[in-house]
């Protein structure tokens, strides 16, 4: 064993990841699982969830697939006790569930807000409730990992309610790590900003929104003005996140949030602009050509028939 693999101390833990077949829970399991920690896997999406069973037993890792809804609070407990039966017990739980959908909140749903704060927050409870007394009583180091976003770091227009409720869990992370100290449990929290997965095209607006995202050069480009690392996250970078804090390299670190988003929100506003540098305001240049556009856009249609003057 290696250097790193001593300190990490993360092979034999057994690690929970709820809404762990897909997109980045799929690479904190993929993450762990070749870390060595023996993985239970819960989602809800059953494709996914045979596809990463399937390729976690070609990687000959030690697992358990389960489908349920996180919503559902029984399930969860049976999933727990499953864990507890099959493995003897959870050192790790990694709670990866949440949905985002772009809508003003004026003229939203009652509908749309329940389930944002279902799907985003209230799940959450019943499965770190029942989570809890196996890793209370783990002997390998037990740790919590709760996905928030960067929207719970501020404003997100279009995802009022969302937004809202990853900061809740932002701060019910760092009150739970206050209780569970004395008890040997971490708690933090993995706030990433979008990172383009099968899932993030229910997040855009519309193509033109969608194009600035993906992998093309407008996508790049606009990586660079928007991101101070100059690129787009990928689901690595933030299962590097997981695998550190599920580690005993993160043996003293809890109730924080690491932030897996390239400055994204350090930099809050300031934008890097081609040749300039970083701005908190659109350069005179972009303002006058937009100022133009409006006025080109604003002017009426000319109704003579005699040519221009030129």
């Amino acid at each position: 064993m290696g250097f790193l693999e001593s300190r990490a101390r993360l092979d034999g833990k057994v690690a929970v990841v709820v809404g762990g077949a897909g997109g980045l829970g799929w690479a904190a399991t993929s993450d762990l699982g070749q870390a060595g920690v023996r993985v239970v896997v819960a989602d809800r999406d059953r494709w996914a969830l045979e596809r990463a069973g399937a390729r976690l037993a070609a990687r000959g890792v030690d697992h358990l697939t389960c489908e349920l809804d996180a919503r559902d609070a029984e399930p969860v407990r049976r999933l727990m006790a499953r864990a507890e039966e099959r493995f003897g017990g959870i050192d790790v739980l990694v709670n990866v569930v949440g949905s985002a959908v772009r809508e003003p909140f004026a003229g939203s749903a009652p509908r749309h807000w329940d389930a944002a704060i279902a799907g985003n927050f209230g799940w959450l409870l019943p499965a770190v409730d029942a989570a809890l007394p196996l890793l209370r009583a783990s002997t390998r180091g037990a740790s919590i990992i709760n996905f928030t976003s960067i929207e719970a770091h501020r404003a997100a227009p279009g995802f009022a309610v969302y937004a809202a409720m990853k900061a809740a869990l932002t701060s019910f992370t760092r009150t739970l790590a206050v209780e569970l100290a004395p008890a040997g449990v971490r708690v933090n929290a993995i706030a990433p900003d979008m990172v383009v997965t099968p899932g993030f095209s229910r997040v855009v607006a519309d193509d033109a929104d969608r194009a600035t995202w993906e992998d093309t050069p407008l996508g790049r480009a606009s990586a660079r003005l928007a991101v101070p690392a100059g690129r787009r996250g990928e689901p690595d970078d933030v299962g590097s996140a997981v695998l550190f804090l599920a580690s005993e390299l993160s043996a003293y670190v809890t109730g924080q949030t690491l932030h897996p988003d390239g400055g994204a929100f350090a930099s809050s506003g300031w934008l890097n602009w081609p040749e300039i540098g970083f701005r908190n305001a659109p350069p005179p240049g972009v303002v006058a050509g937009l100022l133009d556009a409006q006025d080109v856009s604003s002017s009426p249609p000319s109704t003579s028939s005699t040519p221009p003057v030129t």
